[in-house]
């Protein structure tokens, strides 16, 4: 069983620029669609878990529904799903350890957990096995931070480093646990 975090990062260690946006995520050309790693995760994973606000952001993209597994949107005010989307996002709530075990118990053992809040309070809880974090040659100097303040320091070895489209760096790391 793995929580997995796979994201993009400026340089400086954001996730979206100071309006919100992604637009920078297309400053490195990628003409004949080179999968990073986003292909091998899906078919990996049994689930994703994300925040209303990535729901949100997902839903705002000019694409189709971008994910072939259940997603799990955590949200205390959403009562129901977008139209469309019944059969393709679940609303869960509650503490995270105790949505993570109801998951696994259904067989959901291998999740993707993605967005900025849910990733920082899911390491909050010490609930990220494994984060592949690919960074982008670009210093956004403000934004959505990937990490917030810890209560105790959380640490992780890399297992995988490589440069992906000549000029991005993605790192595998796994948690290291006593």
């Amino acid at each position: 069983m793995a929580n997995i975090v796979f994201i993009a990062t400026s340089l400086d260690g954001y996730i979206a620029d100071k309006r919100g946006q992604l637009d920078w995520l297309h400053s490195v050309p990628n003409p004949n669609s080179v999968d990073t790693g986003f292909i091998a995760l899906m078919e990996r994973v049994d689930g994703l878990i994300m925040g209303r606000n990535t729901l949100d952001m997902v839903l705002s993209f000019d694409c189709d529904w971008p994910y072939t597994k259940p997603v799990f949107v955590l949200s205390n005010t959403m009562t129901k799903v977008p139209k469309g989307y019944e059969d393709k996002v679940f609303v869960v709530k509650g503490k995270l350890i105790d949505i993570i075990a109801d998951l696994n118990a259904k067989g959901f053992n291998e999740l993707y957990i993605d967005g900025g809040v849910t990733i920082q309070n899911f390491l909050k809880e010490d609930l990220i096995d494994e984060m592949v974090i690919t960074r982008f040659p670009i210093l956004l100097g403000g934004g959505v931070p990937l990490f917030g303040e810890l209560e105790s320091p959380l640490s992780f070895y890399v297992i995988k480093n490589e440069v992906v489209l000549d000029t991005l760096v993605q790192t595998t790391y796994h948690r290291q646990r006593a």
